[in-house]
């Protein structure tokens, strides 16, 4: 099966921050992918700006590397490429320099016709100043859109304070905050799961679900990212990434597809999330720092040991386990049970909803007891769905129960290459649709609900729980579930 690619209007991307990580790893690939694939061709452009002085050829090089690098080679095509890289010009402009913002001006194509998008990838103190001088030297238009990446804000005053910058100038309806785990096709396939079939929205309820896990595992380290040891997991994953994730399981039938009618339904979770607060925190949340292991086969520094000397002894967790709750009609008395880490046992995201077990059984002298059903959405890797049933295992002599996976693999299923986050993503701004970018108030709510948990950790005088790299975190997140009579799903039980 082929996927039907729908071309865009002609666009002049803007890229502040051209030569960093984010654009030759994500943005260049992503666009590179999009132009192969015929979605937009040579009436596009693509403008780089950044202080370092580079020439459109260099630029131009540049681009090529990251291609070269980050693309798979079965999707490397030379005359693609070539064409590619002659809509790539370069403009230098240092933010504080008024200089550079003429030449910008002149790169820019004067026509309604053609979309104006500008995407930030620097740092967040940067945004306001940017859009002011978009504005002041004219290079701003009402019909132009803007991207801004995270982190916004390392809590709800410095969030809102980042936002009211940008507002100054761009207005709601042209801000695009971007959160590449709304992008993955098995997250927005969990709005088709439950609102194109008819199959699972009746039971999609605290009558027949029992609870649900999200994970989001890493197993690599923190590294020596400078960036992580000020933000840590809390911020870093379940204020944006994990609440996102709850918020598409959890929220009620939009009216519509519409960005706006999506997005009211998603704020409805986040403000009906029961407050984890004071004495709450020590019951409901678990916060853990990996140590290193050393083997004859391996060797895995500890996150103190990957610490500059100035933040040896930093309590930031690597780590976060808990227990929330929604307060309303569908999901009264349901919990759901959120866990992200660095250096964990695999790489691996998923959503599992455990249904209720069936009210009374009839296989009484059957080998192998009925196991409550589960559904399982992998993000990454491996994406797809299964669904986890009882059956009789084929054969004569008796009645012997099994559980079996209904699955559905997408790479199975679909032979075509998946396309990239970013890919879906960077489109959607062109095209003008905000259902998969994060709404203010959204961000807001979701501050407002972390806040408290990071405040309760910074007075209290206990340290993280410490896990083993290669593990599945503190015995802290395994108590965390156990005592309500639960199991962490790992794919195995």
């Amino acid at each position: 099966m082929s996927s039907r690619i729908i071309p865009v209007q002609p666009f002049d991307y803007v890229v502040f921050g051209a030569t960093g990580d984010l654009t030759k790893r994500k943005l260049i690939p992503a666009l590179y992918h999009r132009f192969k694939d015929g979605q937009f061709d040579e009436q596009s452009r693509i403008i780089g700006v950044s202080r370092s002085k580079l020439t459109d050829g260099e630029f131009q090089k540049l681009a090529s590397d990251a291609i070269a690098q980050f693309v798979e080679k079965d999707y490397q095509d030379a005359a693609t490429i070539e064409r590619f890289l002659k809509i790539f010009s370069y403009v230098v402009n240092d933010v504080s320099d008024e200089a550079g913002w003429g030449d910008l001006r002149k790169a820019l194509r004067d026509d309604p016709k053609i979309i104006r998008a500008f995407y930030l990838a620097v740092a967040p103190d940067l945004f306001e100043p940017i859009a002011e001088q978009l504005a002041k030297t004219k290079v701003y238009r009402r019909d132009a859109r803007v991207v801004i990446e995270k982190p916004l804000g390392h809590d709800l005053a410095s969030s809102m304070e980042i936002n009211d910058g940008v507002a100054k100038i761009f207005k709601e309806d042209q801000v695009y905050r971007i959160d590449h785990y709304l992008g993955k096709e098995t997250v927005q396939n969990l709005l088709a799961l439950r609102f194109a079939n008819t199959l699972f929205e009746p039971i999609w309820n605290s009558a027949h679900i029992d609870h649900v896990q999200l994970t989001v595992a890493e197993s690599v380290g923190a590294g020596t990212r400078g960036y992580y040891d000020e933000s840590g997991a809390l911020r870093d994953m379940i204020q944006n990434h994990m609440l996102q994730l709850l918020c598409l399981v959890a929220m009620e039938p939009p009216a519509s597809d519409d960005a706006n009618a999506l997005r009211d339904e998603k704020l409805k979770v986040l403000r009906a999330l029961k407050p984890i607060t004071n004495g709450d925190v020590s019951k409901t949340t678990v916060r853990g720092q990996y140590r290193g292991v050393k083997s004859e086969a391996t060797a895995v520094a500890s996150y103190q040991d990957e610490l500059p000397d100035d933040k040896k002894g930093s309590h930031t967790e690597t780590f976060v386990a808990l227990k929330a709750e929604i307060q309303n009609w569908r999901w009264s008395g349901v919990p759901f049970y959120l866990r992200t880490g660095k250096r964990m046992a695999e790489r691996v995201s998923e959503i599992c909803i455990q249904f209720k077990p069936i009210p009374h059984s009839i296989f009484d002298h059957a080998e192998g007891a009925p196991r409550a059903n589960k559904l399982i959405i992998r993000l990454q890797p491996d994406e797809g769905v299964k669904l986890m049933m009882m059956i009789k295992d084929p054969g004569p002599g008796g009645m012997r129960l099994r559980e079996v996976p209904l699955n559905l693999s997408f790479a199975e299923t679909f032979t075509e290459r998946t396309p990239e986050a970013y890919e879906r993503l960077l489109m959607d701004v062109i095209r003008g649709s905000q259902t998969l970018f994060m709404r203010r108030d959204e961000l807001e709510a979701a501050w407002s609900w972390v806040d408290p948990i990071r405040q309760a950790w910074d007075r209290s005088s206990e340290p993280p729980q410490s896990y083993s790299a290669g593990t599945w975190g503190p015995s802290g997140a395994v108590a965390l579930i156990e005592r309500d009579g639960r199991t962490w799903y790992e794919g195995n039980n």
